[in-house]
């Protein structure tokens, strides 16, 4: 299983998203995968990615929301992370809003790999400490070092 610190896409990190609403912020991390190769068809991606944001909240509470999706329009399982300064709205279980966002993209054939990535993560962001570091990084290779960190 891969490093949650190697799955993140050194250049799909933002530091202050320009999206703020849900949908936006979705559209504005994809499409730095989209961008990279890494997406290969945006529409399906964008059907699966917003068919499961439909099926139940991808917001985990803490602050923290993890849209994710497999289909076949990915290559290989990525992360991409947001970080949101005024917050959005993601209808957290806690009903607080965003201000993490990770995004996760799947390979349909990665189902086992894609779970484990989730619970993972959503462990992982849990802790206090590391949602405190995240919100003071100032570049996309400090978000990469405190998720090394604490993985």
């Amino acid at each position: 299983m891969e490093k949650l610190s190697a799955l993140l896409v050194q250049d799909a990190i933002v530091l202050d998203l320009k999206a703020q609403e849900k949908i936006g912020v979705i559209r504005e991390l994809a499409q730095l995968l989209i961008e990279r190769a890494l997406v290969t068809d945006p529409e399906e991606f964008y059907a699966a990615i917003f068919k499961r944001e439909n099926l139940e909240s991808t917001g985990i509470g803490h602050g923290v929301a993890i849209p994710h999706a497999r289909t076949k329009a990915v290559k290989q399982l990525v992360l991409a992370f947001g970080r949101s300064n005024a917050g959005v709205d993601f209808n957290s279980l806690d009903g607080k809003p965003c201000f993490d966002i990770f995004l996760i993209a799947s390979p349909e054939d990665k189902k086992s790999e894609y779970i484990a990535t989730l619970a993972r993560l959503s462990k992982f962001l849990r802790r206090d400490e590391v949602r405190s570091d995240l919100a003071r990084a100032q570049n996309a290779e400090q978000v990469i070092e405190i998720i090394r960190r604490y993985e």
